[in-house]
């Protein structure tokens, strides 16, 4: 005899906004997205600091690193290389199965943002 199992209809579509994802996820998507930011606004920082070394450029350095849209974006960077540093750290650790259960990884991921934020704002106002 065989038995028949019901199956729940499945979804037409995928409600994104409807589903709620765990803080280490979180972080694991924060921690591709500033290494992709930092990748991408590589070319910046190289001009930036190809401006810095001149004698004739730093004036124009000065001048573009003084705009306020120039420093949100240092910030901006500021903020994705100390959480891709944090979460890399956070990642090795569970490579080296530390911290691997559910509750040691949320509370490694609260760490991770909680340390890339307060970094980042004294850091930030340090060099505003």
């Amino acid at each position: 005899m065989s038995e028949v199992s019901v199956r729940k209809p499945r979804p037409k579509h995928l409600a994104v906004h409807e589903i709620r994802m765990p803080l280490p996820s979180i972080v694991s998507i924060l921690h591709r997205v500033s290494g992709a930011g930092l990748f991408l606004l590589l070319p910046f920082l190289l001009y930036l600091f190809d401006l810095s070394l001149g004698q004739d450029s730093f004036a124009t350095f000065s001048a573009v690193v003084g705009h306020p849209l120039a420093k949100l974006v240092l910030l901006g960077l500021l903020w994705a290389y100390l959480h891709h540093f944090c979460a890399g750290i956070r990642f090795l650790l569970l490579d080296l199965h530390k911290g691997i259960d559910l509750q040691p990884a949320r509370n490694s991921s609260r760490i991770v943002l909680i340390v890339s934020l307060a970094l980042t704002a004294v850091i930030g106002v340090a060099l505003w």
